[in-house]
């Protein structure tokens, strides 16, 4: 599980920080096409374009975690390599050794640091406040000021996804975390809910289609059922919104959402607030479960025919056992031994949402939040993403495999 989860995120690591197109470069993009940097912030380059001064760009680098090798930066998104925190700009003055600066408040209470120049990067830097002391880091940038040399100060510390930290959202300049937990619920919602009406439909109506092999209920329903399987589900989810949504000519379901606005949600009764969460849902999760109903139907039908066709049924048959025993004690569940391997699979890819069907139902899920932090280059919410459905896949995976062993007597783990 280990290697993978790192292969998954060097490679998706890399492609974003090598991809053109980078918040830095579209902040150049709308400069040179008549974005306003504010004033005195940016120059003509030699094409005549705005460009961004180099402090500005310095800034932005260290913004955006760019001013490191690319696998420094990766190993503080992992959190095994310190990353700088709190920055501060300065200037040492040409020829002296000792700097006493006062750099701002802290706890209501003004505070000063003591700088001692060693030569070339050695700086050391020491805060002090009453009981306070903390020992700083500080580097001497490339350019030097007309009367010294202009230095930064920081701090580090080891901070990254191993230590819970997926950083902070460009877009919503909020914590990952914080912008992902309502996003996910409502994913991890209809995912589950869609998980177990799929299995409560299909296990037994796959059974049934193997025990009415030929008849006309198992022609009728796998009509249906691969007529259903042709359609994708957000284009189903677009058809049932024009003919049952807000509206239409029968106007039973709302256009989207995932429930009530918050004005009329608040004032509902608990009763109310489980009717009208149900009356949102359901359209949502009849397009979200489509595409799984004809997979999961007919494989259970046809492992249910192949189990019945071998040797230890025709065996238990001539024994004198019952058909009902026969058939739902022995062969019943070897027929799960294929749906219990892709629980794993299917849990993983629907917990992590669908773009399309919450883009057409207006439902601001996980997968929606995905896709649009990828358009606008929001890497710290893009590699959150990866994190958690790489660990999703991972778990499911496992999950698969002890569902097996539980299913399947052949298969123990020692």
């Amino acid at each position: 599980m280990i290697p993978t989860f790192l292969g998954s995120t060097i490679l998706v690591f890399t492609i974003l920080q090598l991809a053109p197109g980078g918040p830095i470069e579209q902040i150049m993009l709308n400069l040179q096409m008549g974005g306003a940097f504010g004033e005195g912030g940016g120059g003509l380059d030699s094409d005549g374009g705005l460009s961004l001064p180099p402090k500005a760009l310095k800034e932005l680098e260290r913004f955006y975690g760019f001013d490191k090798p690319i696998y420094q930066r990766y190993l503080s998104w992992l959190g095994v390599w310190p990353r700088e925190i709190k920055h501060r700009d300065f200037s040492i003055p040409e020829g002296e050794v000792v700097i006493e600066k006062r750099v701002g408040k802290k706890d209501g209470k003004r505070w000063k640091v003591d700088i001692k120049y060693l030569g070339g990067e050695k700086i050391s830097v020491f805060e002090k406040d009453g009981s306070i002391s903390t020992i700083w880091k500080a580097r001497v940038e490339e350019s030097s000021s007309e009367n010294g040399l202009d230095a930064v100060v920081y701090q580090t510390e080891f901070s990254g996804i191993l230590t819970g930290n997926l950083g902070k959202s460009y877009t919503f300049l909020e914590p990952v975390t914080d912008v992902m937990k309502p996003r996910f619920k409502i994913s991890l919602f209809f995912g589950l809910t869609g998980i177990i009406l799929s299995y409560l439909v299909c296990i037994p109506l796959g059974i049934k289609k193997a025990l009415s092999h030929g008849s006309v209920f198992d022609f009728s329903s796998s009509a249906l059922i691969f007529v259903a399987y042709s359609i994708p589900g957000w284009a189903l989810g677009g058809v049932l919104l024009v003919i049952f949504g807000g509206g239409s000519f029968f106007d039973v379901f709302p256009l989207g959402g995932f429930r009530s606005p918050s004005e009329i949600w608040d004032t509902l009764t608990p009763i109310q607030k489980v009717f009208d969460q149900i009356h949102h849902m359901i359209l949502p999760i009849i397009a979200w479960t489509i595409t799984s109903f004809a997979t999961m139907t007919v494989l259970m039908k046809n492992s249910l025919l192949e189990n019945l066709s071998q040797d230890y049924v025709r065996t238990a048959f001539s024994k004198g056992l019952k058909e009902k025993r026969v058939i739902w004690l022995h062969a019943m569940r070897n027929s799960l031994i294929p749906i219990a391997s892709g629980i794993g699979h299917i849990l993983g890819v629907v917990i992590a949402g669908s773009y399309f069907i919450e883009r057409m139902f207006n439902i601001d899920g996980f997968g929606r939040m995905a896709f649009e932090a990828i358009l606008s280059r929001d890497y710290p919410i893009t590699l959150g993403f990866l994190v958690i459905v790489v660990i999703i896949r991972l778990l499911g995976n496992l999950i698969s495999d002890i569902t097996l062993a539980a299913v399947d007597p052949r298969i123990r783990f020692k």
